[in-house]
């Protein structure tokens, strides 16, 4: 195979928001169709209605073009293999449902479901908690394996419900080889005969799944690690149709924090971290609620931190580089460095992907969406100087505001802790000489600030930790923060003489 006939596809099932765990296998999907110059589908499974959550496809949608990976395949995208919604496709199930029951590779059960509850309760009340309709137990229920031909057929043209099996074979070894675990292999014997059509007339996950990657001539199936137990019988459904089956590759779990447990949708409210990618308001499809969710957009993240912090959960390049950007990503990824171990979640890490990324990010990109937060009068160039001093010390935009707000507004208030310690009996006549000398200077920029700041020390015979928290005192009423050359010269002379005058009348 070349590395354009690369197809993979991220399939989502429109039942709520998107996990950060779906948003991490649609990233490596769409790696790995990157890497190897192949194409990245999206299809909506849509097969089970009962669950079905209205705006759920959009939100999906939404989320992959916030993080950059959008697909090139897909629904309101085009492609030649669609429709890419299984909604629209239902046609096309029963036949291949059909021909399995033709080539004796599955069955028509005509069981009701209370037949079967009755079944199970008296599997229980016999020791038998998990009985399943498998190869042993289908000789005694109500299926065209056990009836006569007859009846089957009259079963079939008077209307009677029923649903197809898979006709699971007695004690034989399904193997193949996943790209991330190894071989795999699973005695049929632990199987069950999953149903592959409803009686409702809709296709199972599992017939539709198989279809589908076929006819859309899937190469690579990348999924979560809980669909590994569906693994063997979608490796026998490729070979009851002849077809051959795509490679596999299984992803590891992402855990809690503290590593104990898969991170669900309800941990990030507990812990208090987002788990989806964006903001949203769905339905709850089991108690029909709507409900609200908080996201990383909204919380501050760039989205380029997001999917740098997603790579790494159960990936490594090999090497110490940790900051990638997209294209590095698609340029070093493979499957072969993917983990079989559950990769867990980490808040702090996170954070410290997003310092990194808005440190990293200009001043007037900054600037921009500061703006587009904010409501600021300053010019644009103002503003990108703003967010020059207070990145450094930033995680989110909202910092530089929080931190920053002394750089818009005067200081209503002194540090008190700065004040308790520094504020001496000289301390307002050793400002107002350092003032004066402010006052003298003729360019008023950092560099000169600070050679005259040097003088200053020099003259008087003082250490920086008796000048300098005092001149950050009078000027930003902070402790700490940027360098005070550049906060002076950001302020400007006027600005920065006045706010000392301020000070020195309220200080004393």
């Amino acid at each position: 195979m070349s590395s354009s006939d690369v197809r993979v596809r991220f399939a989502p099932s429109p039942t709520g928001p998107l996990h950060m765990g779906g948003v991490r296998t649609a990233l490596y999907n769409y790696l790995f169709a990157k890497h190897n110059n192949g194409t990245f589908i999206i299809r909506i499974e849509d097969t089970d209605q009962e669950r079905f959550v209205p705006g759920a496809q959009e939100y999906i949608m939404e989320s992959l073009e916030w993080c950059g990976i959008m697909p090139t395949e897909g629904p309101g995208i085009g492609g030649d293999y669609g429709p890419y919604v299984q909604s629209e496709r239902m046609d096309l199930y029963k036949p291949y449902a059909l021909q399995l029951v033709e080539n004796d590779k599955a069955y028509y059960a005509f069981d009701t479901p209370e037949e079967l509850d009755a079944v199970r309760e008296q599997a229980k009340n016999m020791g038998m908690p998990n009985w399943q309709y498998n190869s042993i137990t289908r000789s005694s229920l109500k299926n065209s394996l056990t009836l006569p031909a007859d009846e089957v057929k009259r079963r079939l043209e008077a209307g009677d419900k029923f649903v197809i099996r898979m006709k699971m074979p007695r004690n034989e070894d399904v193997r193949f080889e996943d790209i991330i675990r190894g071989w795999v292999v699973v005695n049929t014997n632990n199987l069950d005969d999953k149903v592959l059509f409803k009686s409702d007339g809709l296709p199972t996950y599992h017939l539709a799944n198989i279809v589908d990657d076929h006819l859309m001539k899937i190469s690579h199936v990348i999924r979560g690690e809980e669909w590994l137990p569906s693994a063997p019988l979608h490796i026998l459904l490729y070979q009851a149709f002849g077809w051959d089956a795509p490679k596999f590759a299984h992803l590891p779990l992402l855990l809690r924090p503290d590593g104990n447990g898969k991170l669900s949708k309800r941990d990030g409210d507990r812990l208090g971290f987002p788990v989806f990618p964006i903001s949203g308001n769905l339905k709850d499809p089991k108690t029909g609620n709507m409900e609200s969710f908080t996201g990383y957009r909204e919380s501050g993240y760039l989205n380029n931190a997001f999917i740098n912090m997603l790579a790494f959960l159960g990936w490594n390049p090999g090497t110490t580089q940790e900051i990638f950007s997209l294209d590095q990503l698609v340029e070093a990824f493979s499957l072969d460095r993917v983990s079989k171990a559950g990769a867990k979640f980490d808040p702090d890490k996170t954070k410290w992907f997003q310092q990194q990324y808005l440190k990293a990010t200009s001043d007037e990109d900054l600037a921009q969406m500061l703006k587009s937060q904010f409501n600021l009068a300053e010019s644009d160039e103002k503003i990108a100087q703003f967010c020059h001093l207070m990145k450094e010390r930033a995680t989110f935009i909202k910092d530089m505001m929080e931190e920053g707000s002394y750089l818009l507004n005067k200081p209503a208030s002194y540090d008190e802790q700065t004040v308790s310690k520094k504020w001496k009996q000289d301390s307002a006549a050793l400002m107002t000489e350092w003032k004066s000398r402010l006052e003298a200077l003729s360019t008023f920029d950092a560099p000169s600030i600070e050679t005259a700041f040097k003088s200053f020390l020099e003259e008087k015979s003082l250490g920086i930790g008796a000048v300098l928290p005092l001149f950050r005192l009078l000027v930003t009423g902070a402790g700490m923060g940027p360098s005070m050359f550049e906060i002076a010269a950001y302020l400007g002379k006027e600005e920065c003489l006045n706010r000392m005058n301020d000070g020195l009348a309220k200080l004393g």
